[in-house]
């Protein structure tokens, strides 16, 4: 239990602005505010997850642990702006951290903000090339603004990397669908039932293929 105490401490305070030795919270306050908002998730009860880091956060508001939990946490409970404010203050402590670049561009994705979304998805290829969460979102995003063959290129380079990955290959499948080629939307969804007999997209395609 010592050892996972040290362990939350160090996770909060982690590249924080301010002197370590300035502040008056304890590690046993740090890590039981931590505990009961893992406990709070765990449970769906997302504003009081959020409320019980309240005292960190007061203490920390620069601190990179504190900031890319509370963007997660708003992020589940929907509230993409403020979600938005600490991941990007998360990003602002470690710049080259991709965890909270992640979660930003999952928010801007979930508000439909395919703009943003694109311009991080690119900052995020900058740093890790094959980023799997990254270049799938990109790949998202890139067909919600009908820039198809530059997502083409991406699934493409991806399936090289994950050739019988379900998720990458149901994306393909929805962009051949969306470009109208039929022929190889169709079968890219069958592969994918092979491999996910219950996968939905997959299913909703073939179905839709089949008028």
């Amino acid at each position: 239990m010592k050892r996972y105490h040290c362990i939350l401490f160090f996770l909060a305070l982690l590249f924080n602005a301010g002197s370590l030795f300035a502040k008056e919270l304890s590690g046993e306050q740090i890590s039981q505010a931590y505990y009961k908002s893992y406990n709070y998730e765990k449970s769906g009860n997302y504003k009081d997850a959020i409320k019980s880091l309240q005292l960190v956060y007061n203490e920390y508001s620069k601190a990179y642990g504190v900031n890319n939990r509370l963007g997660y946490l708003y992020r589940l409970n929907a509230q993409f702006k403020n979600a938005e404010t600490h991941y990007k203050q998360a990003a602002t402590a470690l710049p080259d951290a991709l965890t909270p670049k992640l979660g930003l561009m999952y928010v801007y994705l979930q508000a439909k903000k395919y703009d943003e979304a694109n311009k991080i998805g690119y900052q995020i290829l900058s740093i890790d090339y094959y980023n799997y969460y990254g270049n799938l979102r990109l790949a998202y995003v890139l067909r919600q603004i009908d820039q198809l063959e530059l997502a083409e290129k991406i699934l493409i380079k991806m399936l090289t990397r994950y050739p019988s990955d379900v998720i990458y290959l149901t994306e393909f499948g929805l962009l051949k669908y969306q470009q109208k080629s039929f022929e190889r939307a169709t079968a890219i969804m069958q592969e994918v039932l092979i491999l996910d007999p219950e996968n939905v997209d997959a299913r909703s395609v073939l179905q839709a293929l089949e008028k």
